[in-house]
């Protein structure tokens, strides 16, 4: 009779917070804001939105976020969050992480708009 091979051990499948395409939770929300850097402040503005990423997403609350650089004007960067509910969000703000983001941004920024949305589809 033959030897079998070892089975190879199959990579756990990498845990989505949330498939695309999927509705989001009821209460969920959607914050999308757009930062312009101060001339000179890009690199350091870029470094400090990354250093607000890691920490975010292992809040509960957090259901989505990310960093983006625009292509056609790199000194805006534009954060894409979604968290599970306002208060979800009201709590982030209250973190360590974003109370040190929050005391440093003026300095950095030329212009913020930041916009709350909802789910439709």
């Amino acid at each position: 009779m033959a030897k079998r091979k070892p089975r190879r051990a199959r990579k756990p499948k990498r845990k989505t917070r949330r498939a695309a395409g999927r509705k989001l939770p009821k209460n969920a929300v959607t914050l999308i804001v757009i930062l312009r850097a101060r001339e000179g402040q890009e690199t350091l503005l870029e470094a400090e939105l990354r250093a607000l990423v890691s920490p975010s997403r292992r809040e509960a609350g957090c259901l989505t976020y990310n960093l983006h650089r625009s292509i056609d004007t790199p000194v805006a960067h534009l954060l894409h969050e979604v968290w599970a509910s306002r208060e979800a969000h009201t709590e982030h703000t209250q973190t360590r992480h974003f109370l040190r983001w929050n005391a440093r941004k003026d300095a950095l920024m030329a212009s913020r708009e930041a916009n709350f949305w909802t789910q439709i589809v």
